[in-house]
């Protein structure tokens, strides 16, 4: 049996290496170092008593290095080929199922939403019918006006348009309409007491105009609280139905704080507003009041809703009581013998504010009343008399305890 073997052979003029020193290799060119690096090589082989040789030349092994070197560099690169695209598969599975999921949250919210609406619109339409319980206890006088909008057509096909493209909202939509009806009812109806409150304040020789002018004009302030945004703009159905409840607040207190309210329990007035001849000196003199003999000590009572705003001595007067209803409506009481009031407490029409005296440029025990608007006297006798009934029929709801007829519509210039 053969022993194969292979050894290396050295032969004569076969160079296999150089034997260079550091600075002879630090020398040579690429192409040396690669003779160096491959030099030719001869093997020989012996089996059963035959010697083979093989001689493996220098080009032949710089060709197989580098085939093996590129298919070492074909294989990595495949393999990081492979590794890149494997990387970006993965990522995009990941975002698929990422999008998959926010798909599937949607939907649930969606859906959450779709059923909070309903529960929402339930709540709405619950409030929606309470408050509009209470608008149909309104006279039915404030029912329509020509200088409120109507906006039912509007909201009609509102509703319609908003349940062809967004089913779920159709309810809301209704909801909204029904809101801007009581809206317009309300604001009509505001307008309608404000109307009453003129023709009261007419009846009464005050101008209602002048009155809501001098409302406008008075101190007033406080920090800004907008109730929308800078941008925002709120519906101007909304805007005028504001007006209109701030207009009839202010008529509707400006009433509250006519004389309605007798100041004493005198029977009889011994002195009228106007011209008259002086207890003192017996000429023609103006007299911007009324007077109320009375025992002295008798109650002196506030005749309207006000603030007190002075209480104290002023000259001829003698012990004076003023009290401001607003607007720039005053009412004074003079030649009190003691004050039951004290400035700043607000007061009702019959509230005691006093007691009847002597004090101050009088003859004997009385009460001196004065009304005056915007610093200006007028005569008292108009309100004390007039004012009661003016004030009740204004008050009376038309609806519920009175039918009114085209003339009497008519008789009472709007009221």
């Amino acid at each position: 049996m053969s022993d194969p073997t292979v050894n290396p052979r050295i032969g004569t003029g076969t160079t296999v290496g150089v034997d260079l020193s550091n600075e002879q290799q630090h020398r040579l060119t690429w192409r040396e170092r690669m003779e160096n690096w491959f030099p030719e090589r001869e093997f020989f082989m012996r089996s059963q008593g035959q010697v083979r040789f093989i001689k493996i030349s220098s080009k032949l092994q710089k060709r197989t290095a580098a085939l093996a070197l590129t298919a070492s560099v074909a294989f990595v690169g495949s393999m990081g080929v492979m590794s890149v695209l494997q990387y970006r598969s993965s990522v995009e599975r990941v975002a698929l199922l990422e999008r998959e999921a926010d798909v599937a949250t949607s939907e649930e919210r969606l859906k959450a939403y779709r059923a909070n609406i309903g529960e929402v619109t339930q709540d709405l339409e619950k409030r929606q019918d309470f408050i509009e319980g209470m608008i149909e206890m309104l006279p039915p006088d404030a029912v329509k006006h020509d200088n409120v909008t109507d906006s039912a057509n509007e909201t009609d096909e509102l509703v319609e348009k908003v349940s062809a493209a967004v089913p779920e909202a159709a309810s809301l939509a209704r909801i909204e309409s029904r809101q801007l009806a009581f809206v317009e009812g309300l604001t009509r109806y505001a307008d309608q007491r404000s109307r009453r409150a003129m023709w009261a304040l007419r009846e009464l020789g005050l101008d209602p105009d002048r009155m809501l002018a001098s409302a406008d004009t008075s101190a007033r302030g406080g920090p800004l609280e907008a109730l929308f945004g800078k941008d925002e703009q709120i519906d101007p159905r909304f805007e005028r139905l504001g007006a209109s409840l701030s207009r009839m607040a202010t008529l509707e207190a400006t009433l509250q704080g006519v004389p309605q309210f007798a100041p004493t329990k005198a029977a009889a007035v011994n002195s009228s507003y106007g011209y008259r001849r002086d207890p003192f000196t017996g000429r023609a003199a103006m007299h911007r009041g009324l007077d109320f003999p009375a025992r002295i000590g008798a109650p002196i009572f506030a005749t309207a809703r006000g603030t007190v705003t002075f209480v104290g001595r002023k000259g001829g007067y003698g012990n004076v009581v003023e009290i401001s209803h607003g607007q720039g409506l005053l009412t004074r009481y003079a030649h009190m013998s003691r004050f039951e009031a004290r400035v700043g407490q607000r007061v009702e029409a019959g509230t005691v504010i006093g007691a009847i005296g002597s004090t101050g440029r009088s003859t004997g025990p009385h009460l001196h009343f004065e009304v005056r608007v915007n610093g200006t006297a007028v005569n008292p006798r108009t309100f004390l008399e007039l004012a009661p009934d003016v004030l009740k029929k204004v008050r009376r709801n038309s609806g519920a305890q009175r039918t009114r007829t085209a003339s009497d519509t008519q008789g009472n210039a709007g009221v």
